[in-house]
């Protein structure tokens, strides 16, 4: 595992988030300025629809930060998995002409395996640049959580820093702000003693964890 202090994590993972909030926010911004010019009815109603959506849009992306890198609550909870999957099909609305498939067992996850699906579903979401399928399944299994998210699509766009990063394996110099979300769910496997894997062909990218359940939690 790449060597890297708590500190620089941090920062990246921050930055990150800041890029992530900067289009949304700036369309609030930009859409109340036009609307305090406009004056016209119709165009009016069109730029409180384009606020209604950057609002949107905005909830989504800090609801998906909450769970994917927060750590409200402990890193012990479970979460609803209803609660997840809202957060996913938030961010599958935004990419669009993404049809999401869904196959969860149990009505809650450990907080770890949650956050592990949300990146890997936003790194596939990310690949799917022409659009495509998303499809994510999770089980508990002889005590682990076996958690798999496939992209499938006419174009996958994944940089192959992003798959060292998943295993580990990422060389010193690589972590960038792209990178730090799969390094930090790398470091969450192995420090629940778990681990991640993927696979890419042409048209596909899957990616695989196994997360152990929490001593104490009742699958």
């Amino acid at each position: 595992m790449n060597d890297t202090s708590a500190t620089e994590l941090a920062a990246l993972m921050c930055s990150r988030l800041c890029h992530d909030m900067l289009s949304p926010v700036g369309a609030l911004s930009n859409g109340l300025e036009l609307l305090a010019d406009e004056k016209d009815p119709e165009m009016r109603a069109r730029c409180i629809e384009l606020l209604e959506q950057s609002a949107r849009i905005s909830t989504g992306k800090l609801k998906f930060f909450r769970l994917a890198f927060g750590a409200a609550g402990g890193f012990g909870d479970a979460v609803p998995v209803e609660e997840a999957k809202g957060v996913i099909e938030a961010l599958v609305a935004e990419a669009r002409r993404v049809e999401l498939n869904w196959a969860i067992d149990g009505a809650s996850l450990p907080k770890p395996a949650v956050k592990v699906m949300l990146n890997l579903a936003q790194i596939a979401l990310d690949a799917l640049i022409r659009g495509g399928t998303l499809d994510i399944g999770a089980e508990l299994h002889d005590g682990n959580y076996e958690i798999v998210v496939r992209a499938s699509g006419d174009k996958i766009a994944f940089d192959e820093t992003i798959g060292r990063a998943l295993e580990g394996n990422l060389a010193p110099g690589e972590l960038s702000s792209r990178t730090a979300a799969a390094h930090m769910i790398a470091i969450l496997a192995e420090e629940c003693r778990g681990g991640l894997q993927y696979k890419r062909d042409d048209g596909t990218l899957v990616m695989g964890a196994v997360i152990p359940q929490p001593d104490g939690m009742i699958g």
